[in-house]
């Protein structure tokens, strides 16, 4: 039976998130800025469910102020180049996954970083899915660079957006919420659009949300295949539509360290410091298929694999016995305890800063 491993990269792969980093880096209080520009995507996408909107679209909404900061293709790809953090066993992970099932990786990550780390790790590139965009070909006049500058600033003095629990409205929120929300439409929908660097951005696609769920129909399409014989790895809201399709065509979902997004929409929740676990559960997936692979990790234990998985990842697996890895079905009886220990989890493992990004 011919099968598809699919695995987003931020998180599941590797540690970094390249895009906070790049802010981070090369614009003042860019991390400020980015984090909060990404608490506002969150809202748009999981809250407000604005029309057309696309989670993951801080990617697109931050590249004005890389280009007022003087960003270049060239500085965007030796950063990425030079900064990338694999997750544990990433190597021997994807060796094993590309030896058993067609693999692919769909990220909402620029080109730049997923070209670098496709490099690093010797992964295809033709085999994967992400933000395609040049800043060297967007335009931008030396007054939209000084006002970006201005905005860029306010934006990161801004309080973090606190989303209410369940929230689905706008009127649920504090007024200091409702303020920054209400002034961040103004600056994305009306006030960047009308720049010239505003005009970039229209054709810049973000590979999150439902683009990762039409890439996934790609692979099914490329590969002939059908979506019960998908393997979908991933960890936040970028995630959710991919997960969606994914667990409801009967494939298996399974969330690595994820955020309250991932666990909410995965079949399998994954806490681990090694995506090894990740090679084992493909193996058995590309085995068994999703209902045999959910029947025996749901009494995961070490003992239980011998003889189920192949035999090196089972060595290499139990050498980690004591620090062996959680692996959990997601239920509704267990949802909030796996989301909390998860959320925190990440965090341990890529650092509080990135980690509690949506």
């Amino acid at each position: 039976m011919k099968r598809a491993f699919v695995s987003d990269c931020e998180g599941p792969i590797s540690k970094n998130d390249n895009a906070f980093e790049l802010a981070e880096n090369f614009i003042p209080n860019g991390e400020k800025l980015f984090s909060n520009i990404s608490k506002y995507d969150d809202v748009l996408a999981d809250v407000l469910n604005k029309t057309g909107y696309c989670a993951g679209s801080t990617l697109k909404l931050i590249l004005p102020f890389f280009k007022a900061y003087g960003v270049t293709d060239e500085q965007m790809e030796k950063f990425s180049a030079q900064n990338i953090l694999l997750i544990a066993d990433t190597q021997t992970t994807l060796r094993h996954v590309q030896s058993i099932a067609s693999s692919f990786v769909v990220s909402t990550s620029y080109e730049h970083y997923i070209k670098a780390l496709c490099k690093t790790v010797d992964f295809p590139y033709k085999n994967t899915y992400c933000t395609k965009v040049s800043l060297d070909k967007c335009g931008i006049t030396p007054q939209e660079k000084e006002r970006l500058k201005e905005i860029a600033q306010e934006i990161a003095q801004m309080s973090i957006i606190e989303i209410p629990p369940n929230s689905k409205d706008i009127q649920n929120f504090s007024k200091s919420g409702k303020a920054a929300i209400q002034r961040l439409d103004q600056i994305f929908w009306d006030i960047i659009p009308k720049m010239f660097v505003g005009k970039f951005l229209l054709n810049v696609v973000t590979i999150g949300g439902e683009q990762k769920a039409e890439a996934i129909r790609d692979i099914t399409k490329r590969e002939g295949i059908e979506l019960s014989n998908i393997m979908y790895v991933g960890d936040s809201i970028t995630d959710v539509e991919a997960f969606k399709l994914v667990c409801s065509n009967g494939g298996l979902s399974v969330s690595f360290n994820g955020n309250i997004y991932a666990i909410k929409n995965a079949e399998v929740a994954v806490l681990s410091e090694s995506n090894l676990v990740t090679a084992v559960i493909a193996d058995l997936f590309c085995k068994l298929g999703t209902k045999q692979t959910l029947e025996t990790l749901s009494s995961w234990k070490i003992e239980a694999l011998k003889g189920q998985v192949d035999e090196n990842l089972f060595k290499k697996l139990a050498s980690q016995k004591k620090i062996l890895p959680k692996v959990q079905i997601v239920t509704t009886e267990n949802m909030e305890l796996l989301t909390n220990e998860s959320t925190e989890f990440r965090k341990k493992v890529r650092g509080v800063a990135v980690g509690r990004l949506g």
